[in-house]
């Protein structure tokens, strides 16, 4: 049996040996940053593939390094996620022209057959899965189905940390260049500088597929009356989402907050955050809905507590305005939650919740929801840094809805 490297209970170690899906990854070059779920390495010259992975969803990411020239540090991420079933073998080539990985050898019988046939002979060159940062990756990932994962990836299949743009106007005749605005004298200002780059999209195919977020909280034609009470209650806008998107299973929401933070987190896909954002926006400011969805909202409390384990505290922070986002956003959904009309197990895990957070980062969700400035918890005792609580925080994970803690 392989030797996995980690401390593994030895039938674990058999299933995994047996069932575990095998990644074949031929030809990547050496000092590319590779890595599956939450854990990465820099290839080395015997490397060529991965194995003993558990059946389920994963995702795959890497970043090819750049010629000493170039500094030698590894370019921007790609990722993809993978669905492997027991004893899948997936084959892939590198591509050096376009830095990527090739996965259509595993679109042939032959070639497969030919690489399960070699497995004895590649194994040495095959690194184990890491199983020590499994339960990681099953808490961030337990409400993304695979099929979900699918239906929200890019057409092309690849998440990339650099966006591939083109512009949104090709300018193909004389005419068209003609009216492009002239960039051979000064600019007298930010705007006019602006005004005179191409308006970009990204190329087709490549953008990921979100839920779109209303721009407008309030419906078209609404009074001054349902404008105010929309942009203070959100819900309307929440409620439409759901039902353009979400109709019979809302809480695929919280699947999609993982899959935008999963390609942030390790994919390094910036546009992926700001959606995480504006869902996590819309959720926390949406009054009525924390208490007509309390099964959606309790499930939020468990995916925002392992997401936020992964972060450092002032992470949220703006450093121009120095306003932290999660701090404001947060303050209104614990005030939401806190309702006699909530329900009672939302109400007491939000509490908790809260608690959790305010010793763990120190962040008052009780200050003056009108004042902007990040404030700083003193708590009794000078309170407990980060080193000084339990590992994912002072919240026992028997205290998390169902679904917040994650089983490897």
């Amino acid at each position: 049996m392989a030797n996995t490297g980690v401390d593994m209970d030895p039938e674990v170690a058999r299933r995994l040996f047996e069932e575990g899906a095998t990644l074949v990854l031929l030809g990547v070059p050496l000092g590319t940053e590779l890595g599956i779920d939450c854990k990465s390495w820099q290839v080395g010259p015997r490397f060529k593939g991965v194995k003993m992975i558990p059946p389920g969803l994963h995702f795959l990411h890497y970043s090819s390094p750049s010629s000493p020239s170039c500094g030698g540090e590894a370019g921007p991420k790609t990722g993809l996620f993978l669905s492997l079933r027991p004893r899948d073998l997936l084959l892939a080539t590198w591509d050096p022209d376009e830095e990527d990985l090739d996965f259509s050898a595993s679109q042939s019988e032959e070639a497969v057959s030919r690489a399960r046939a070699g497995l004895r002979d590649l194994d040495p060159f095959l690194g184990p899965y890491p199983y020590e940062a499994l339960r990681k990756w099953v808490s961030l990932s337990d409400r993304l189905s695979a099929e979900q994962a699918e239906r929200l990836r890019p057409l092309s299949g690849r998440v990339r940390a650099l966006g591939d743009v083109v512009p949104e106007r090709q300018l193909a005749s004389a005419e068209d260049r003609a009216a492009q605005p002239r960039n051979d004298a000064a600019c007298r200002s930010m705007r006019e500088g602006l005004r005179r780059l191409p308006r970009m999209k990204p190329r087709d195919g490549t953008e990921v597929r979100f839920s779109v977020v209303p721009e407008r909280k309030y419906p078209p034609g609404a009074t001054p009356a349902e404008v105010t009470r929309c942009s203070l209650d959100q819900s309307d806008a929440l409620e439409a989402l759901l039902r353009a998107h979400h109709p019979l299973r809302p809480l695929q929401l919280l699947g999609e907050l993982q899959f935008a933070f999963v390609c942030f987190l390790l994919g390094g896909a910036y546009d992926c955050f700001e959606h995480w954002k504006s869902l996590l926006a819309l959720l926390c400011r949406s009054d009525a809905a924390v208490r007509t969805h309390a099964a959606l909202y309790l499930g939020l409390v468990g995916v925002l507590y392992h997401q936020l384990g992964e972060v450092p505290p002032d992470f949220f922070v703006d450093i121009v305005s120095q306003s932290n986002f999660l701090t404001s956003t947060l303050q209104d959904f614990f005030q939401s939650a806190a309702g006699p009309s909530v329900d009672a197990t939302l109400r007491k895990r939000a509490a908790k919740f809260k608690a959790h957070l305010t010793k763990k980062f120190r962040w008052d969700f009780d200050a003056d929801l009108d004042d902007c400035e990040p404030v700083v918890v003193e708590l009794p005792g000078g309170g407990a840094t980060e080193e000084e609580l339990p590992e994912g925080g002072a919240m026992e994970e028997e205290e998390l809805p169902e679904g917040g803690a994650a089983e490897a």
